[in-house]
């Protein structure tokens, strides 16, 4: 044994005798993650947040959360002179002036953008892939608490600089809060210590932004990630995969380079997209003056839904009893956003509920195997993406060279009929895709090759669907159907009264889907495979055999409590 061996071996032996850490680290190295490319997709989350806090720990080296005003005599010349918060002169300090300072500076804020993004996407993976189901409900409650904090934290975030376009939209969230029927100026002057902008605001958001939210996301993660490996990973169907085992790599040492890897590569792909791609230039704004506005100024992505909803929504406004009830600003700022967020977080007990269906789900849905879900899921994203759109509404009424009446005027129909049209389209979509799939295992795979029966009838031959794709195919999740009464029969007690008939209804509707053929589907028996005009007599499909040891983590196999 080598001397490196051997002081390895007695470290880790010291640390062991004293914290019993050798069995956890050993069943932690065995873990075994699914090998699928859509899973990364939370990884980008985690890493990007962990670059935010990276660069963030430098950028509050040198930032002065303060509205002290100062002249300016720094290297930015045309602003040599000009009377500005400390805030503004220290980011225009750090962009400078500060060795690396902008680079820090724009990969914070690339990072702060991915990061969102990418909890969004990982968000409609979770849903259209069912991965919400019990056990992982809880699970998913966190995860759409991380994506309400994290756009917050960006909207605190990039309104620190104290610049023109930062103080607007500042300036848009002291409306929504006056907005706020009764106590709206109370908590306004609470929060701005006064009259707008006050002198507070800025060291408010800064200890919001570097201290409370971050703790809160960092708890946040690390409950998810537990839950996470406590629970076991889902994984998408596939042959052998089945709600009792995980199929893929160990965490050690294959899980451990490519997400290793995968942390460079996003860093990378970031330092690329700071060093060519400029964003935020707080210098060409300006510093905040409550009496200017820039035209065509546009928030980061994730605000742009809230924008969107302002600039459409019709100027309702009462006054009752001496008190100014802004419905044009309250119920856009928060209608919108309580129907997104409340909707996705409720949803997986709607589901539940209304399908009765309370097994537990370690295997995900392919989204055109729960059409209903799928479509409602693409609704929402319609729904979200005409109110970000309209957010810019004044952009592309001057690309389009339209009038900026008539966008708004577009955007209040389509706000009603692009989420019905997308429901519908989603929904057809999914069941045609459900029907070719039921005709590849009713009839298999066309070859191309051309046979001529001795009737002189041609037919195309085709060969069975291999085992990988039959085990795809006929992975479905079978959902309870409550059924109505017929007749004088007497109805079960979940279709009893108008809730029962509504649960019903439901039902119906959710449970949506094109029958497997018989003889196929969850591993039983396969039909032959032919077309019942001259393709009998071909061979069936193989049925899916059982995984072997190789990758495979059993019920409990990782000591995680399953």
């Amino acid at each position: 044994m080598s001397t490196t061996e051997k002081l390895l071996e007695g470290t880790g032996r010291w640390f062991d005798d004293r914290l019993r850490t050798a069995r956890p680290v050993r069943t932690f190295l065995r873990k075994i993650f699914p090998d699928h490319w859509s899973f990364l997709l939370g990884e980008i989350a985690l890493y990007s947040f962990i670059i935010l806090l990276l660069t963030g720990t430098f950028l509050t080296l040198f930032f002065q959360p303060s509205m002290t005003d100062v002249v300016y005599h720094g290297s930015y010349t045309p602003l040599d002179g000009v009377h500005m918060s400390e805030a503004y002169a220290s980011t225009l300090n750090i962009s400078f002036d500060v060795r690396g300072g902008l680079l820090m500076r724009q990969i914070h804020h690339w990072a702060a953008i991915l990061f969102v993004a990418a909890i969004m996407v990982h968000l409609l993976r979770v849903f259209f892939t069912g991965a919400f189901r019990k056990p992982r409900e809880l699970n998913w409650i966190i995860g759409v608490t991380m994506w309400t904090l994290a756009f917050t934290e960006g909207l605190f975030g990039y309104s620190l600089p104290d610049d023109l376009l930062s103080g607007t939209g500042l300036r848009i969230l002291e409306g929504v809060l006056l907005s706020i029927p009764i106590v709206g100026t109370y908590l306004t002057f609470f929060l701005f210590g006064g009259q707008f902008p006050g002198h507070v605001i800025i060291p408010r958001l800064y200890i919001i932004h570097v201290l409370l939210i971050p703790a809160l996301l960092l708890a946040l993660i690390s409950a998810h990630l537990f839950l996470m490996f406590h629970q076991k990973h889902t994984q998408m169907p596939g042959k052998g995969h089945t709600d009792k085992n995980v199929v893929g790599q160990p965490m050690y040492p294959y899980f451990m380079a490519k997400t290793g890897a995968w942390f460079f590569f996003i860093f990378g792909v970031t330092a690329l997209l700071s060093t060519f791609a400029q964003i935020n230039p707080i210098w060409i704004y300006g510093p905040y003056n409550p009496s200017g506005i820039s035209a065509g100024s546009q928030p980061d992505f994730y605000m742009g839904f809230m924008e969107g909803a302002l600039r459409m929504w019709p100027s309702w406004h009462w006054n009752v009893g001496g008190y100014s009830f802004a419905f044009n600003v309250f119920l856009p700022a928060f209608l919108p956003l309580g129907l997104i967020i409340t909707g996705l977080a409720v949803w997986p007990f709607i589901e539940q509920w209304i399908t009765g269906d309370r097994r537990e789900h370690h295997v995900n849905d392919r989204p055109r195997n729960a059409p209903t879900r799928t479509a409602i899921g693409m609704a929402g994203v319609t729904f979200y993406g005409i109110m970000w759109l309209e957010g810019a509404n004044d952009v592309v009424s001057r690309w389009l060279n339209i009038s900026l009446y008539l966008t708004t005027e577009i955007a209040r129909y389509a706000i009603f009929i692009g989420p019905v049209v997308a429901y519908w389209v989603t929904k057809r979509i999914c069941l045609g895709l459900q029907r070719k799939d039921v005709h590849l295992l009713e009839h298999g795979v066309e070859t191309g090759i051309i046979r001529q029966l001795p009737s002189g009838e041609y037919i195309e031959v085709t060969r069975p669907v291999d085992e990988e794709k039959r085990a795809v195919l006929e992975a479905r999740s079978r959902l309870p159907q409550i059924e109505a009464p017929v007749g004088d029969d007497v109805p079960a007690p979940s279709a009893r009264g108008g809730v029962g008939k509504l649960r019903v209804s439901l039902n119906r509707v959710l449970t949506e889907s094109i029958p497997l053929p018989p003889g196929n589907g969850h591993g039983n028996g396969h039909r032959g495979n032919g077309h019942g005009d001259g393709h009998a007599g071909e061979p069936t499909a193989v049925t899916t055999g059982d995984a072997g040891p190789e990758g495979l983590e059993q019920p409990g196999g990782d000591g995680s409590g399953d």
